[in-house]
């Protein structure tokens, strides 16, 4: 029997939530990545998985300040994904957001889609801050709001940034940082996925970039590390954050510790799973961990 996609048209609101809401909003996007890549046979499974967790408490912890109905309200924060391969998880989140229906989440990688295999600002999708794609690049453009917000206009505004740890070996990043600490940008979050996978193989292997949280600490960062899938550290970063921008003269950087592919056992810390969408056998089995995972959260009771 051929394996049946739909998407609910569920919705999640930005307040304060409990551990189990949270792991709740994360397991819904994780069903909707592998529906929406099993959908387009092609895609980025793996990243898009590990940052779940992520997205959910930036996105539904009332830390981020959005508004759906009017996505381009001047006083927003900005979100900017840099790793723009992910874009899986960003387009789950912002339809879960409310930004879009959900049901378009099965139009990813589709011919005239407005959800392309990476943000385009000419597909003209709510939620989207700018094109991503060309790895190090997104990083400069979230540089150049938070300048603006913090020197030019001088608003409250915050911006935040995803880099892939494969990503910040690009020379521009540092450039970025270099930045970032000159002009003392206390209102940027750079979130750095330390998932220690690329599409080659181990980052470490591949062309180290460690100690990361040394490197970030001489470009006059504030730097956190965390489980990037343990929801009181991710909300006690981003309120550290949040903090640190009124009192503080330095950019922050949060170190997530993630799982490539977190939530399904086959994928979970492989980094052939970087650029892979699963097959017909492999989503069934995907969402069987997945419905198995939902059963543990209620018995749990978090």
């Amino acid at each position: 029997m051929a394996l049946e996609i739909s998407f609910s048209d569920k919705t999640f609101t930005n307040t304060s939530h409990t551990l189990q809401e949270f792991s709740e909003i994360s397991l819904e996007l994780r069903r909707d990545v592998i529906k929406s890549l099993y959908l387009a046979k092609s895609g980025h499974s793996g990243g898009s998985l590990g940052m779940a967790d992520i997205f959910a408490v930036l996105f539904f912890g009332g830390i981020l300040r959005y508004n759906p109905a009017n996505w381009q309200w001047e006083k927003r924060d900005k979100f900017v994904l840099s790793a723009g391969h992910i874009a899986p998880i960003l387009y789950a989140t912002l339809a879960r957001a409310g930004f879009f229906p959900t049901k378009e989440l099965a139009t990813l990688r589709k011919l005239h889609s407005r959800l392309q295999g990476h943000p385009a600002l000419d597909a003209n999708l709510p939620g989207i801050e700018t094109s991503a794609g060309s790895l190090g690049q997104g990083i400069s453009i979230a540089l150049g709001m938070a300048m603006t917000h913090k020197l030019i206009d001088r608003t409250d505004q915050l911006v935040f940034s995803v880099t892939g740890d494969g990503e910040i070996e690009e020379g521009s990043v540092w450039e970025a940082a270099m930045a970032a600490g000159n002009y003392n940008l206390s209102n940027l979050c750079w979130i750095v996925d330390n998932n220690d996978c690329q599409i080659d193989g181990r980052v470490h292997q591949v062309m180290s970039i460690y100690p990361i949280a040394d490197k970030f600490k001489s470009f006059n960062f504030n730097v956190i590390t965390i489980d990037g899938h343990n929801y009181n550290e991710i909300l006690s970063a981003f309120n550290t954050f949040k903090e640190n921008a009124k009192t503080s003269d330095k950019p922050t950087c949060i170190i997530a510790k993630t799982y490539m592919g977190k939530g399904i056992s086959f994928m979970e810390d492989d980094y052939k799973w970087h650029g892979m969408p699963p097959n017909e056998e492999q989503a069934r089995k995907a969402f069987n961990e997945l419905e198995k995972m939902q059963q543990q959260i209620k018995s749990l009771n978090l």
